[in-house]
């Protein structure tokens, strides 16, 4: 009988020892924040960038930077012309 139950009391410690190890400490829940967080931002600046990149370079970016281009160059002349 003495043998079951400090098997049973052996058992109940090794439950109790391992649930308490397995919950992590608020520092080590705040670490775990602080990097998702990072990771987020890291994400979010990436896309970000990408997104940016993929527009300078689409075909309605291109053609309205060279009307705008065309546009100051007329403007320019007609001020020259005038001024002349």
């Amino acid at each position: 009988m003495k043998l079951y139950l400090a098997a049973a009391v052996l058992m109940l410690l090794l439950a109790v020892h391992t649930e308490a190890q397995e919950e992590p400490t608020l520092e080590q829940q705040f670490a775990k924040f602080q990097t998702q967080v990072k990771e987020i931002a890291d994400d979010l600046t990436e896309n970000t960038k990408t997104t940016f990149e993929q527009l300078e370079k689409s075909e309605f970016a291109i053609k309205t930077k060279n009307w705008f281009t065309e546009q100051y160059k007329k403007v320019k002349q007609k001020m020259a012309e005038t001024f002349n």
